[in-house]
């Protein structure tokens, strides 16, 4: 007891202090959720400053909302009792940004971001506001600068698998024709005839998937009879 009686203000924060941590949050959280949401994740600016407020609150809490039990002799403080539950908690705001389609699994960079920012909160509520600011700089270097980078090198070898289904009026040939047309590159290609439903299945792997391959094909299947559907397997590197 003899540091709290000799040092009161270890328990007590004032008003500008509490209100600069809170800004900074909110500042800090919206600089990463600004990038989150020009790409149009799950996640983005309201809910990365949310995320990041929330944890500097809690941290903001735990270490200073219960200071008028801080010189009780029956009571033993832990500053970071509160701020523990939010590292465990945030996995459950972050697991529903995460998605699977077929073989692709998307959302795991939001989600990571997600926790990110929480642990900035966490950092800006306890006061260390060079290591919040230098991780947001980090993150937002990781997030913007290396995504464009990633998408203009590192992913020059990506493949995408996708299959499309046809009936008994789809015309293969049309198909060829069409992927000729749009000057999209083919891998490998396998094709498999179930006589019992009529259905024709052709699998294909394209080079360099992008977007724009993407949306054609559903043009396609669209604009066309007897094709019934197109998905995405899986993405890989070569």
């Amino acid at each position: 007891m003899t540091v709290l009686t000799n040092h009161p203000e270890l328990w007590h924060i004032s008003i500008y202090e509490l209100s600069l941590r809170i800004l900074i949050s909110i500042l800090l959280g919206g600089i990463i959720g600004w990038e989150r949401e020009r790409g149009q994740h799950p996640a983005g600016f309201r809910t990365h400053i949310l995320v990041c407020v929330g944890s500097t609150l809690i941290t903001l809490t735990s270490i200073y909302g219960f200071a008028q039990f801080a010189y009780e002799t029956n009571v033993r403080m832990d500053p970071a009792r509160l701020a523990a539950q939010v590292v465990s908690g945030i996995g459950f705001l972050g697991a529903g940004t995460i998605m699977r389609h077929g073989g692709n699994v998307s959302g795991l960079t939001t989600a990571a971001s997600l926790w990110v920012v929480a642990a900035i909160g966490i950092g800006t509520g306890a006061g260390f506001y060079y290591a919040s600011a230098l991780t947001t700089v980090i993150v937002f270097v990781s997030l913007f600068i290396l995504n464009i980078i990633e998408k203009k090198w590192l992913r020059a070898g990506r493949k995408e698998e996708y299959s499309i289904l046809l009936d008994e009026d789809g015309d293969i040939e049309a198909f060829f024709r069409f992927l000729s047309d749009e000057h999209i590159a083919i891998h490998s290609m396998k094709v498999e005839r179930s006589r019992a439903e009529s259905v024709i299945q052709i699998d294909f792997v394209v080079k360099n998937g992008k977007r724009e391959v993407k949306e054609k094909l559903a043009s396609m299947v669209a604009g066309k009879p007897g094709f019934l559907n197109v998905e995405v397997n899986r993405t890989f590197q070569s």
